[in-house]
């Protein structure tokens, strides 16, 4: 049975706008400062750390930023600071995400695209276990919408019908937070933004500064 009229072109209208989108902010974080990158980092997970989700968090799930994403390294460090246990993603070979527990940044070792990851003998733990996760973007709306770098790992690892799923906060630097990000009925949103100048929660529609 065919797509049916306009659904071809509207499916690729869709990939089209996403394409460029990714183009252009891929441009942008090139070009990003490294000394200020590294500010900005500080900055968000100062503000991360004000989200009483966070703070009421015994296990945050959170990533080992590429060199063009927002670090993250404050963040693991604030985690450990509070105590909370840090779960780190890995990519399977079935191209999945699995977490695992990381005591130490040093543990981390390079995985598939040369992303740090938790070392292969750590066990996988469910990502359900955390009580908030950290999510990378290419870009973020103020409805919450996200545009990630195209592969589907986190959608496919947010869409496990679990009962219970951690609190979800999209991390990145100021100039991602778009007006409206084009998604699909395959993206998965996040229930609040963080970037290095200002909290918003999707939800509320409103900012915490």
């Amino acid at each position: 049975m065919g797509a049916g009229p306009g659904r071809s072109s509207e499916s690729g209208s869709l990939e089209e706008c996403k394409r460029a989108l990714r183009l252009r902010m891929s441009a942008r974080r090139r070009v990003f400062p490294r000394d200020s990158a590294a500010a900005a980092g500080r900055s968000a997970a100062e503000l991360l750390e004000l989200l009483e989700e966070f703070q009421r968090a015994d296990a945050v799930a959170l990533y080992a930023a590429l060199r063009d994403e927002l670090p993250t390294r404050p963040v693991f460090d604030a985690c450990t600071r509070r105590g909370a246990m840090r779960l780190l993603p890995r990519c399977t070979a079935g191209g999945n995400l699995e977490f695992a527990s990381v005591e130490r940044w040093e543990d981390l070792r390079p995985g598939r695209y040369g992303v740090l990851e938790p070392p292969a003998e750590r066990a996988a733990i469910p990502l359900e276990r955390a009580d908030l996760v950290v999510i990378p973007g290419v870009a973020f709306d103020r409805a919450g919408r996200r545009l990630g770098r195209g592969q589907g790992y986190y959608d496919r690892a947010l869409s496990s019908g679990a009962a219970r799923m951690p609190f979800r906060v999209g991390f990145a630097f100021a100039f991602q937070l778009m007006g409206r990000v084009p998604t699909g009925p395959l993206d998965r949103d996040v229930d609040a933004v963080v970037t290095d100048e200002e909290i918003l929660r999707a939800a509320q529609k409103g900012t915490t500064r």
